[in-house]
């Protein structure tokens, strides 16, 4: 099931193209990363996908309804996380998430059951402070929690991460991770780490174009290895395998010898040479493509 479908959607800022006849289809209970460097048009997509900014063409569709300029009935089934969430200050995290779900239109044992396990799911159930002594990173987790206080089957998170410490990251990443089966997250970023850690799919934009989509084993394995690795017991084993195999070989360093990628008899060759001089290696290993390799030969 498609949640999100966006079709040839373009916007002009002063003559420049920040969002390019973008196309994507996201499908139910996914984890979704918008990924491009800062400028390349993942605000302004999000800011239309919430019917905030008019598009110069082009549609969305949430849910099989159709997203339109300042009539926004679609919100209904999105959560917002922004990247610099607001709330008001002299409130605690339960005080403000009844005030959500009361605006939610949520009758009363609703909106205590759902405070109650949304403040468990973003780990502030116990927090009695008002939340403006609260850090950057339980904003964030607050964030989420009173975006997901009507059940949205779509959660979208505009840069959730970009301002939080490692372990601020690790707590919001591993939430949007928690709820994958209960809502379809869209998140963008330009932290390629936070995306091959979480994601299932992505899409990266880049000067308001989309110029790779898909699932990342998909993506990875269109790509293709893009080597071996090897690490040996000591340097002299090491050195001996990287005489054998001159051809291949990229770096040795002590133990350890890099082979550029080959074809399958290159790849046979490497296995009998092992076998043939009694090299055992302690690890041998493909080098899969990365989120950040693969982004890097796409802008280039």
């Amino acid at each position: 099931m498609t949640v999100l479908r966006i079709d040839s959607l373009t916007k002009t800022f002063h003559k420049v193209r920040a969002v390019d006849e973008i196309s994507l289809e996201i499908p139910a209970d996914c984890v979704f990363g918008f990924i491009g460097e800062n400028g390349a048009g993942k605000t302004t997509t999000m800011r239309m996908i919430l019917g905030l900014l008019k598009p110069d063409s082009g549609a969305v569709w949430v849910c099989d309804e159709k997203v339109r300029f300042g009539m926004t009935p679609t919100n209904r089934r999105v959560g917002y996380l922004p990247d610099v969430p607001q709330f008001y200050p002299f409130m605690t995290a339960r005080e403000y998430l009844r005030l959500c779900g009361e605006v939610s239109g949520l009758t009363p044992t609703q909106v205590k059951t759902r405070s109650n396990d949304l403040l468990e799911l973003v780990g502030l159930a116990k927090t009695k402070k008002k939340i403006g002594g609260y850090s950057r990173g339980m904003k964030q987790r607050l964030g989420v929690a009173q975006a997901l206080v009507n059940q949205p089957p779509i959660l979208i998170c505009d840069e959730p991460t970009s301002a939080l410490d490692p372990l601020g990251r690790k707590d919001v990443l591993n939430i949007l991770t928690e709820i994958r089966g209960e809502t379809t997250v869209v998140f963008s970023t330009h932290i390629l780490s936070d995306v091959e850690r979480i994601c299932d799919r992505t899409a990266l934009i880049h000067q308001g174009k989309i110029v790779m989509e898909g699932s990342l084993a998909d993506l990875k394995a269109r790509h293709g290895a893009t080597g071996w690795h090897l690490e040996f017991a000591d340097p002299d084993s090491a050195t001996s395998f990287a005489e054998l195999m001159p051809t291949l070989v990229e770096t040795k360093v002590g133990t350890e010898v890099t082979l550029r990628p080959g074809d399958k008899d290159e790849e046979r060759a490497i296995l009998r040479t092992l076998a043939d001089h009694d090299l055992v290696p302690l690890r041998f290993e493909s080098l899969a493509p990365s989120i950040e390799s693969l982004f890097l030969e796409a802008v280039q």
